[in-house]
């Protein structure tokens, strides 16, 4: 139920918070500084800002979730692989694609992205809707802005954007829930990106990334397009690497395309597909333990899909759920 912050500033809640020495968010040291903010950058109410946050939980399990891993394991691309392209990803990817067509086309033609593309992005992230999240999102942010220092001015500067968003969709900060850094709705935007990049695609007025994948999207088409993508453009294809090659000097350059094509040619590295495109392209490498590595050259379409989650990883889940997604529906298509 979506309650206003009007509603919200009449019920100051004093209850018992785990890791906050005084008791409530609202009488947290930063927290107390952000609700200042908030009043002299924005126009808020202090006292309303304080009322929320006094609502708020310190939630131990996002800390735990987004601490960087004291023993990091072994990075395996076919163990990455295997959670987004198996059979029930790829048959909820067509049905989602026949059930939005419409919407799709309409993204890919005025954004220039294709629909597989989106379909993709979105069943990665949420298994098209089915996944978002449930982590009250005032309190996962605060948490993270409040008592997590080694990221709290990210988090900071994201709680701030949700109490904006709140504000103009007229809803109380209090009713959003999503993921445990506070990604939210089918395409998983944190607050500062639905500010940013999000679209009222279906045109009733309001962007909903709850109930509505319309505006999800088209929301990911903008997102996209806003980074750089490019119509048409090749996303990345696998890459021929000699033993001899000094491949990690290559990957080590980084994973914005900047290896010219006569330096990838020098280094004895060469596209494994005719006609490849004469653009700077980033050597991508997909190691698994026990089996030999393989490498793809990815193009700037590669590169913006990284703007979404900046993995190599995640981008190539992506492309290849993508590109299942896409023969599945043309065949599918085709039978009818």
């Amino acid at each position: 139920m979506k309650r206003t912050l009007a509603a919200a500033t009449l019920s100051l809640g004093l209850i018992s918070l785990p890791g906050l020495a005084s008791g409530t968010y609202a009488e947290h040291p930063e927290a107390l500084r952000f609700a200042d903010s908030m009043q002299e950058k924005h126009g808020f109410e202090r006292s309303a800002v304080l009322a929320a946050l006094g609502q708020a939980r310190h939630e131990s399990r996002v800390i735990d979730l987004i601490r960087p891993p004291t023993t990091p394991g072994t990075r395996s691309w076919q163990r990455y692989r295997a959670r987004f392209l198996d059979g029930k990803r790829i048959e909820g990817g067509i049905a989602f694609w026949q059930a939005h067509a419409g919407a799709l086309q309409k993204a890919a033609d005025q954004f220039g992205v294709p629909p597989e593309i989106i379909v993709a992005i979105i069943g990665v992230e949420t298994f098209y809707g089915r996944n978002t999240g449930n982590f009250e999102t005032v309190s996962a942010l605060a948490t993270l802005a409040f008592d997590y220092p080694p990221r709290a001015a990210l988090f900071r500067g994201e709680l701030e954007q949700l109490f904006l968003l709140a504000r103009e969709q007229v809803r109380d900060p209090l009713s959003y829930y999503g993921s445990y850094a506070g990604a939210l709705g089918y395409p998983q935007f944190l607050p500062s990106s639905i500010r940013n990049y999000a679209v009222d695609f279906d045109g009733n007025g309001q962007i909903d990334f709850d109930n509505e994948p319309i505006d999800a999207i088209g929301s990911v088409a903008n997102y996209l397009a806003r980074h750089g993508w490019v119509r048409g453009e090749t996303v990345a294809i696998p890459a021929l690497v000699p033993a001899e090659a000094n491949a990690q000097a290559l990957v080590d350059a980084g994973i914005e395309p900047s290896l010219a094509p006569e330096a990838l040619a020098a280094a004895g590295i060469v596209a494994a597909s005719a006609n490849p495109p004469a653009a700077p392209a980033t050597l991508v490498d997909l190691a698994t333990p026990g089996a030999p590595t393989e490498y793809w050259l990815g193009y700037r379409n590669f590169y913006v899909i990284t703007r979404y989650n900046k993995s190599s990883f995640y981008a190539m889940a992506v492309y290849e759920l993508a590109r299942a997604l896409r023969d599945q529906y043309a065949s599918t298509t085709t039978e009818r």
